[in-house]
């Protein structure tokens, strides 16, 4: 039985420098059907002559320029001109396990249309990685272990943007690369959310992520934390928010001022309270901040927590279940 096409789509710019290890491990695949599409979103350096010269080599890859400008054009061009059965995004400065193709494809023929295939990722750099990172990677890792990627979806992005493969027709049912909406990975997550299309289970590690200094989440104002509220809550006010119960904000801190500022903008009533002794009974935008017990009088709310830190949060939690409220039911955490 022949193996089913997977189309690879790379948009690069200005990678020369990590293209070789790139297309390499590709190259190196135990799969072997598979087809790179890769568009060079306007380069100023060798990127597109070093992807010119494998594509004379292996017929299996394809170089097109982008007929737009930028990622998400790139990612619209590849996409046309990709004619897999399975469609997988690759960043030109990542790298691939041997075995990363073969794992998810087996995946998502063994559970059929309707499901997701991610796996395991792993940061590296030159320098080492930093906490923050460390800490990405350890609770993306967490999640996609057991496939409860959305459980927390409105944290940050659940789906690693070079790690996942997917059916043609569930990319075409999420809106594919349409949307011209940064940061893309991000709401292309959301889209997956809202079409249920499941995520498979994955212990392995399938993808080696790079950090450096000019990485495009790095670098481009298109991934500034505004651009991600933006995201959370326009898709939870749609798939999530119930307008027939009461809205809180928890938190008084800079993500809870923006949900705050957003949410009177829209003229959309809430509650906002926290646990600062210090805010508490002062007023911000003209609301008076309450104290978070303000939620024992309330006739099942549903709540937005902008609280970052670990250790408040787990009293949060522990506050929220003694009134029997389940996680991304009846309470939210944005960060």
């Amino acid at each position: 039985m022949k193996q089913p096409l997977v189309s690879i789509l790379i948009p690069f710019k200005n990678t020369e420098a990590f293209l070789n290890q790139c297309f390499d491990s590709i190259l190196e695949q135990t799969y072997e059907n598979w087809q790179i599409v890769a568009v060079n979103d306007h380069s100023s350096d060798g990127s597109r002559s070093l992807v010119h010269s494998y594509a004379k080599n292996d017929r299996r890859i394809h170089l097109y320029d982008n007929e737009e400008k930028g990622i998400i054009g790139a990612l619209r061009t590849a996409y046309k001109c990709s004619n897999g059965k399975f469609i997988t995004r690759m960043d030109s400065d990542d790298i691939m396990t041997n075995n990363k193709l073969e794992v998810m494809v087996k995946s998502l023929l063994e559970m059929g249309k309707g499901h997701l295939a991610v796996g395991q990722v792993r940061y590296f750099s030159h320098r080492g990685i930093s906490n923050g990172y460390e800490r990405y990677e350890k609770w993306l890792n967490h999640l996609t272990e057991t496939g409860d990627n959305y459980s927390e979806i409105y944290k940050e992005c659940v789906i690693p943007s070079p790690c996942w493969m997917v059916f043609r027709e569930d990319l075409d049912k999420c809106n594919g690369f349409t949307p011209n909406i940064y940061p893309e990975d991000y709401d292309l997550a959301f889209r997956f959310y809202e079409n249920h299309i499941k995520c498979i289970p994955s212990s392995e590690l399938l993808h080696l992520w790079r950090d450096y200094d000019t990485r495009t989440s790095r670098t481009s104002e298109h991934y500034a934390e505004n651009y991600f509220l933006d995201i959370k809550l326009r898709y939870f006010l749609k798939l999530n928010r119930n307008t027939n119960r009461p809205l809180t904000v928890w938190g008084a801190g800079a993500k809870g001022k923006e949900i705050a500022k957003r949410l009177r903008e829209l003229d959309i009533d809430f509650y906002w309270v926290c646990d600062n002794p210090k805010k508490i009974g002062k007023h911000i935008y003209g609301m008076e901040m309450l104290h978070f017990n303000k939620l024992n009088s309330l006739a099942n709310p549903q709540s937005i927590i902008t609280v970052a830190n670990a250790e408040a949060q787990v009293h949060i939690k522990k506050f929220l279940s003694g009134l029997n409220q389940k996680s991304m039911e009846d309470y939210f955490f944005f960060c």
